[in-house]
Formats: structure tokens, sequence, C-alpha cells
């Protein structure tokens, strides 16, 4: 099983020309071994890794977060301009907020309907628009 973990980590890592050092594959396992997408903070992965053994430090979490999303195989989510979540799943799609436990998961996307956007400033052009939809719980 922890070997399957690994080896699906090591291949997510190889998808994009990353070097498997032993930090990147601890934390990929725990990103994507079990194939399942997710959406983690930095702290969330340090404590997760802390528990596996991996002895990865948080400055290393949050710099390997960056390289994963600068390698194309994570996508950052900010809630609140403070608050990031990392997502597994990179296609495009919507997410819940949710403000009382402070978890961010997918929404559908094919319930979300954008009629259009404004005009981008001249010598812009729109990259990506993220959707988050914050909710209470009653």
């Amino acid at each position: 099983m922890l070997d399957d973990l690994t080896n699906r980590g090591t291949d997510w890592l190889a998808s994009a020309g990353l070097r498997p050092t032993r930090q990147r594959v601890a934390l990929a396992a725990l990103l994507v071994g079990d194939g399942c997408d997710r959406h983690v903070t930095a702290e969330w992965l340090y404590e997760a890794a802390s528990e596996a053994g991996a002895g990865v430090s948080l400055a290393t979490v949050y710099n390997t977060l960056k390289a994963f999303c600068d390698a194309g195989l994570l996508r950052e989510i900010t809630v609140d301009g403070s608050r990031s979540y990392f997502d597994t799943n990179m296609t495009d799609h919507p997410h819940f907020y949710w403000e009382d436990d402070g978890t961010l998961t997918d929404a559908p996307a094919d319930q979300l309907r954008i009629e259009g956007l404004p005009s981008a400033p001249s010598g812009a052009r729109v990259a990506s628009v993220d959707v988050v939809i914050r909710l209470r719980r009653d």
C-alpha cells in the first residue's frame, strides 16, 4: 500500500518534470497517493507529513507547494486574501468555502453560469476566473 502511494506520487512529479527528492515524494504521496483530489492548506500538509514521519519543515512544505503550483500540478485558491488552499484538481471548477469550519470543497461546475466578464484593460487578457462561494451552515 505504501509503495502504491509513493509510486503514484513519484509518477505525478515525473509528469511535470520535477526531480523526485525525498521531501517532494513524501508530500506528493500525501497529496495524490490515494488517487483522490483534495484541498489542503500548508499547515494541514505539514501535520500530515509529521504524522507520517516524513521529517519536513513547514518552510519546506511551503516551498514545495509553490514548486508544485509553478509546475502546474496544483492550483492555489486564496480565500480572504490571507488563507491559501491547494487543489489537486486542475480542471476549471468553482469552490464552496465553508466559513464555519474553514474548509474548501468542489462545487458543481455544471451548475455555474457566468454570462459575461468585464473587458480586460488594454494590454491585458483574462488568464482565469476563480469562483469561491462562501457558505454558512444554518
